[in-house]
């Protein structure tokens, strides 16, 4: 079985470049027309993703990624879901064990002239368009990892093609394996569903979020996952590609909103500057921030963190003085931080009693995510994003580093920098997953089961094992030439396939 699986996922390399290829490539039909011609400027982003996905439930059919063409759809938020398992395996429904595949369909902004003008020859949708014409040095210089320009032949470019298009690739091919393996046990005792989600870029975690809240409360066992594999890339550029990560720190986004009075620029005294009042916010901010004042550390998952990362200035012009100033930091939370407490530092800020004390208005919250999916649904949730572990015991864990010693580790060599290791790497994520939406209040999520499927938790907290195994390098995320190194496929696939059986002879064997 291990043998058959690790060649299936390297005879289906080709397949799953294509399929790439094609998902990055979409939004170039649609970005450059107009609304009233079809277009959408936006196309591919956080609540744009309609194209592709409908791309992807077509050939998930075409390409025998599921039994039935029912069994692939979109649910209630928009999320892509698509299921296979073996109905004549004589396993009772209820006593499966259910994996879930998950990965988030949609990009960040592509910034497609900046592509053109720096890299010489890649375009952020359609890919390599002029090799000759490569800018080899501002490629190295700008991505985290790049593998010797002879091998460049194996990268995939385009923006999504290492956040996180490639994971959700790797789920079509990985449910086509299982099915072709069926009849030799592959899905003997198991249901796996697979979810392309949406909106993750903008709302982390987002699309598992309503399935967790809505779907689940009350849900036979059946229903609930005993593991979550997340298909976001778990490549570094010094550790090495496609490691096992069970973990993740949390985040939240910090809204603040100075309001003062605007007047004439010439008179400036008539008005209330906001602009120039949280100037000072941002910079006593940033020292706090640099001097890790009110910051916690953890040995895994590292130190919070805390960045400006947005702005709106509300002015009726530029020679005036402003009415509003709005910006907002990204803040990483470590095991151990508060959201709450990280509201609390920058409210203490001198500052900020400075602004009030002058007569502007301060206010800082956590803002609500309202902006409604592809499909209309309206989140309205809290940005504020809880961080997991998954213990380093725990079968899935277990089960993950075993799949991968099977199934990728014979065929491998060692290696350094961004490329893959003979040996599984157990690790965590530096940035954030859909993973953040997985966990709930144990004691008020409504749902069931979650003890007897060995459920991770945490005081109130708990969440369903949750590991990482995906194509792409972190540090060539959200960059101007991003790529991924199609060899990664091989071992996230073959991993993806065979941990499912191995996790459920491990489980039973704990019990």
């Amino acid at each position: 079985m291990d043998e058959r699986i690790h060649d299936l996922a390297v005879q289906y390399r080709p397949l799953a470049i294509e399929l790439l290829r094609e998902v990055v490539r979409i939004p170039a039909d649609h970005v450059d027309r107009s609304v009233d011609n079809g277009g959408d400027p936006l196309c591919g982003l956080s609540n744009h993703e309609g194209p592709r996905l409908e791309y992807l439930k077509r050939r998930i059919v075409e390409l025998g990624a599921v039994a039935d063409p029912a069994d692939v759809f979109f649910d209630e938020f928009g999320n892509l879901v698509w299921e296979v398992s073996d109905p004549d395996d004589g396993v009772p429904p209820d006593e499966k064990t259910v994996v879930w595949y998950d990965g988030h369909t949609d990009t960040v902004a592509a910034l497609r002239p900046r592509w053109r003008e720096a890299t010489g020859g890649l375009d952020c949708y359609d890919g390599l368009v002029d090799e000759a014409g490569l800018n080899d040095e501002f490629l190295r210089g700008e991505l985290g990892w790049l593998p010797p320009r002879e091998e460049w032949g194996h990268l995939v470019w385009g923006r999504g093609s290492a956040d996180q298009l490639a994971g959700v690739v790797s789920q079509v091919i990985a449910t086509r394996i299982l099915l072709e393996l069926r009849s030799e046990g592959a899905l003997r005792g198991i249901v796996v569903r697979s979810y392309g989600s949406v909106a993750e870029e903008d709302n982390d975690g987002g699309g598992p979020m309503h399935v967790m809240r809505h779907e689940l409360p009350g849900a036979p066992p059946g229903r609930v996952p005993d593991a979550v594999i997340l298909t976001e890339g778990t490549g570094d550029r010094y550790k090495g590609a496609v490691g096992i990560y069970r973990g993740q720190r949390g985040r939240m986004q910090i809204e603040v909103e100075v309001t003062g009075k605007s007047c004439h620029g010439s008179m400036p005294a008539e008005g209330r500057n906001p602009l120039e009042y949280a100037a000072e916010i941002l910079v006593q901010a940033t020292a706090q921030a640099r001097a890790g004042e009110g910051f916690a550390d953890d040995e895994f998952l590292g130190g919070g963190t805390r960045t400006a990362s947005w702005a709106v200035l509300d002015t009726p012009s530029d020679c005036a003085v402003p009415e509003r100033f709005t910006f907002r930091f990204d803040r990483r939370l470590t095991v151990g931080e508060d959201p709450q407490d990280a509201l609390r530092a920058i409210e203490d800020l001198p500052a900020v009693a400075d602004t009030r004390a002058a007569g502007l208005r301060v206010e800082i919250s956590a803002p609500r995510y309202t902006q409604p999916t592809w499909k209309g649904t309206r989140p309205d949730n809290p940005q504020i994003y809880p961080g997991w572990v998954t213990p380093a015991e725990h079968p899935a864990i277990e089960a993950a580093a075993e799949s991968y010693r099977r199934v990728a580790s014979p065929w491998l060599e060692e290696g350094e920098g961004g490329t893959l290791r003979r040996e599984p790497r157990v690790d965590r994520w530096i940035f954030s997953t859909d993973g953040v939406g997985m966990v709930v209040d144990a004691e008020q999520s409504g749902i069931e089961h979650t003890v007897s499927k060995n459920w991770v938790r945490v005081g109130r907290l708990t969440h369903p094992p949750l590991f990482g195994i995906g194509p792409g390098i972190e540090h060539n995320t959200h960059k101007i030439g991003e790529c991924v190194d199609s060899r990664e496929f091989d071992v996230a696939i073959a991993v993806m396939v065979r941990f499912p059986t191995l996790f459920r002879e491990l489980s039973a064997a704990r019990r």
